[in-house]
């Protein structure tokens, strides 16, 4: 028998949706000066050939950013699609299922990235 104060102790269902929100909340302030370099870089290169952009991703200030950019976008991408997954799939095997394509989704997108980057930083 449980009683009806001892059914909502805690976190709800999960134990971690508080955790959950602010890595959100985190996240998608930290994505809004990563977004206003990212614009820029892309605008300063617009215009240059191929010699001048990876000369200009070869800056560890950029590459630095880059980096941090696809950090940040990929998680905040995996945490946005895992609550939609939550909320609105609701048999047991898809949502399992789509948890675990969702993360793997999003960490090739995180790991090409920043391989991508650190391959024209490094030459190759």
């Amino acid at each position: 028998m449980r009683t009806a104060l001892n059914k909502v102790r805690g976190l709800g269902s999960a134990k971690n949706g508080t955790g959950h929100f602010w890595k959100q909340r985190i996240t998608a302030i930290a994505n809004i000066p990563l977004t206003i370099g990212f614009l820029l870089i892309i605008f300063c290169a617009t215009g240059l050939n191929y010699n001048e952009n990876v000369e200009l991703l070869n800056n560890p200030i950029v590459s630095i950013g880059m980096i941090l950019t696809m950090l940040s976008f990929t998680y905040h991408m995996r945490l946005g699609m895992q609550t939609i997954i939550e909320d609105y799939i609701h048999k047991e095997l898809l949502k399992i299922s789509m948890l675990i394509l969702n993360y793997l989704f999003s960490s090739f997108v995180m790991v090409a990235s920043i391989y991508s980057i650190l391959k024209i930083n490094f030459g190759g």
